[in-house]
């Protein structure tokens, strides 16, 4: 993949930022505080009696605070990404990003904090004083040699985990792609000679671990800017550099090279040659993490070591060393365990939990995280793709594991079988769901047409689409007037981007004889159609859609739902095996997803079409990797009455009854009793075995109504409406919708397009 075609520009970045609530988080309550009652229990008086058991029992703040799901995220900025000392004020995006990290891959909240000194002894005293409010330390962006010092002299303080995740995450996941590299290439971890070029924390921090997993010290030579560090050398040394000075004759990078099985590269772009890649042992390991531009790239490797195997820090290329595969798991399980630290122990059976990960099967959804190529363990697949879903239940069980057998953990999980299941119910599929979507179409890129082109909003959509590599956005509009808005917003040099002006496009008369045929029958004659289709946007784009110049559309920023609708409608038919419909997809704050049918199209859908819309919901559903139960709503549970909404709503059941379709279904029941176990325990009838999560409406009303409610009001994430059911990818946004909202659409119509309706 062009690495252009997933880079974000600086103003993109900057917009990201700073829309809507500034920054990337927020924090939300986890107990209802609505009434005076609530407030009396959460603050004065009852918080009175959590207090006096705490200072009773320190072990207790575990127990009633949210201590133990809570790390600290801090730094001081004198090492921020690739960019050098910016201070503590300007790392506070990547800490907020760390943060957010934690929260999506483990469910772990992460708080930033900024200490605003380069004094080591100041940054570990403010530190250390901070530990009762945390259940872990990640220790951020901060320059070497004093994050080691900084780092050691906290692990000896604190009795909670502190982890500098710039040395020790990198190490875990190279040593993990080490170990099936070695595996694949049929040699032994204690034999390996190993070449480290860079002598900073991640550099120093890989060779301690792979030396601890068993690579001999004496086969590991680790080079910095000056050369080979050897025994005996002055020039440029300290204590942790000492502590890895080989017994060697070699003094330049190339001759560490001659011979060696496997490189990691922690330095700078081009820091390796060719030559030296020549010059390597038989099936040669090459992991150049230098980021953004590695020390050699895979494709310069190959093109003199076909046996290789390669792995980077960057995305668009197999084998990616990404730290996300690493700290949020590390920290669930030693804060599961309550770890009074992460020892080598715990990054050992970290790093193999992830090669072990790496060699079974592939599940499809991770397929589809590389545009449907099917994965399979070998040389291109030697770690797990970030967004596998099984990660969340295989390496923190394996840390806290370790963190029991090594003695530090101070709460033991008794049954790790249900640790593991309690760990898979933590995250929303649906997120991942939605990323996997995103990869596919990145994969197998489509063209969309944006109808809506002059409009600012659009125009910025349309750019984050072609930017982020999911296809070629088409606007439709006058090219003039697009041009000019797009230098406004410093977006002129989009070339991708195509610009249809449907008064003079070169098929706008095909497309207005293909909407005659259509429509002749219909009450409309051909000059009806010449002026659609010149005049009316959203007919125009359908139109291309229809005739096969674009793959989908995404509309609705500037007219209401049914008539862009009416217009799409004009154009295309419905899909012959589905009902036309919206769903509406609800992410609630504690991760439970449901799915809301139908939320577009039928304002008192019968018996029949309420079968349908569960039908096509249920397919909906089952895409983004739920297995769905579906519950049609009403406003009494098995009332029995007769007439009106609830007698259709029990027809529809029957329906599904005699379809025999292949998921559980039940009706008429209330919304709370749909979504909850216990009063679902007071039916035994019913045949749905759990909470429902595919709630079916008894009219649009009602549908649109809570959808829009929840949006709101609720606290969680609702996506969507997402039009379904028509015969080719159509999809209208909401008039306040977001530029991120838009391009979401966008890649669900070319999702659509790609896997067919």
């Amino acid at each position: 993949m062009d690495d252009q075609s997933i880079r974000v520009t600086e103003r993109e970045a900057l917009l990201m930022h700073a829309s809507g609530r500034p920054g990337k988080f927020e924090i939300h309550p986890t107990k209802p505080l609505t009434t005076q009652r609530d407030l009396s229990l959460a603050y004065s008086p009852g918080v009175a009696a959590p207090c006096e058991q705490i200072a009773k029992d320190p072990n207790l703040a575990y127990d009633y605070t949210a201590k133990g799901n809570v790390v600290a995220v801090i730094s001081n900025g004198t090492a921020v990404l690739g960019l050098g000392n910016l201070g503590a004020l300007a790392s506070k995006p990547v800490m907020e990003g760390k943060a957010v990290l934690f929260k999506r891959f483990a469910d772990v909240d992460g708080i930033d904090l900024l200490v605003d000194t380069e004094d080591e002894d100041e940054f570990i005293n403010c530190v250390k004083y901070l530990g009762k409010t945390f259940g872990g330390i990640n220790l951020e962006d901060i320059k070497a040699p004093e994050c080691f010092t900084i780092e050691t002299k906290l692990r000896e303080i604190m009795d909670i985990p502190v982890f500098h995740d710039d040395q020790h995450g990198t190490a875990i996941i190279s040593a993990a792609g080490l170990i099936n590299a070695c595996d694949l290439t049929g040699r032994d971890m204690k034999d390996v000679k190993l070449v480290v070029n860079g002598a900073g924390a991640a550099a120093i921090a890989c060779c301690e671990l792979v030396k601890a997993m068993g690579v001999a010290h004496d086969n590991v030579i680790m080079c910095d800017s000056k050369g080979v560090i050897y025994k005996g050398r002055k020039e440029g040394m300290n204590q942790w550099k000492s502590a890895h000075a080989s017994d060697t004759d070699a003094r330049t990078l190339a001759e560490a090279m001659d011979g060696a099985d496997a490189f990691f590269g922690l330095s700078v772009k081009g820091a390796v040659t060719q030559d030296m890649v020549e010059k390597m042992a038989p099936k040669p390991i090459i992991f150049a993490m230098a980021n953004p531009d590695p020390e050699i790239t895979p494709e310069d490797v190959k093109a003199v070591r076909a046996d290789a195997i390669t792995a980077t820090g960057r995305s668009d290329y197999p084998n990616q060393i990404n730290n996300v595969l690493g700290f949020p798991y590390i920290f669930r399980g030693a804060l599961d365990v309550r770890a009074s630290t992460i020892n080598e122990d715990m990054k050992v059976a970290c790093a193999n939990a992830l090669a072990e990960l790496a060699r079974e099967d592939v599940p499809d959804e991770v397929a589809a995280a590389y545009s449907g190529r099917r994965l399979r363990y070998g040389p291109d697949y030697i770690i797990p793709a970030p967004f596998d879903p099984r990660l969340i239940f295989s390496i923190p069980p394996a840390v806290a594991e370790a963190a029991m057998a090594s003695g530090v953990a101070r709460r033991p999980i008794i049954d790790m079988d249900d640790y593991a299941n309690e760990l898979q119910g933590r995250l929303d599929p649906t997120a991942s769901s939605l990323q996997v979507i995103c990869d596919k179409v990145r994969g197998n890129p489509r063209r969309i047409v944006f109808a809506e082109g002059e409009e600012e909003k659009t125009i910025r959509a349309a750019y984050a689409f072609l930017n982020a590599g999911y296809g070629t956005p088409i606007l439709v509009g006058r090219e003039d007037k697009i041009q000019a808005t797009m230098k406004n917003l410093g977006l002129a040099d989009a070339p991708g981007i195509e610009i249809n002006n449907s008064l003079i496009g070169p098929r706008t008369k095909e497309y207005a004889e293909y909407l005659y045929r259509r429509m002749q029958r219909k009450g409309a004659l051909l000059r009806d159609c010449n002026r659609w289709v010149n005049q009316n946007r959203n007919i125009y784009g359908a139109t291309m859609v229809a005739c096969g110049d674009a793959d989908g559309m995404v509309t609705g920023l500037t007219r209401s739902f049914y008539s862009s609708y009416d217009d799409v409608a004009r154009v295309l038919d419905p899909h012959k095996d589905h009902i036309p419909m919206g769903v509406s997809i609800v992410v609630s704050g504690g991760h439970q997803t449901v799915f809301l049918a139908d939320t577009r199209i039928h304002e008192t859908p019968n018996a029949e079409e309420m079968a349908d819309i569960a039908v096509s919901a249920v397919a909906k559903a089952r895409k983004l990797g739920h297995e769905p139960r579906v519950a049609f709503l009403s406003h009494s549970s098995f009332s029995g009455r007769s007439g009106g909404r609830s007698e259709e709503v029990r027809k529809a059941v029957e329906i599904l009854e005699e379809r025999n379709v292949d998921f559980e279904f039940d009706g008429e029941v209330t919304v709370n009793t749909a979504l909850d176990r216990e009063l679902l325990d007071d039916y035994p009838f019913t045949r749905l075995s759990g909470p429902a999560n595919v709630l079916v409406m008894p009219g649009l009303h009602t549908a649109d109504i809570s959808s829009k409610l929840l949006q709101k009001l609720g606290g969680g994430t609702v996506i969507g409406p997402i039009l379904l059911g028509l015969e080719k990818p159509v999809q209208i946004v909401p008039r306040d919708t977001t530029v991120s909202e838009m391009v979401n659409m966008a890649i669900l119509a070319a999702h659509d397009a790609i896997v067919g309706r």
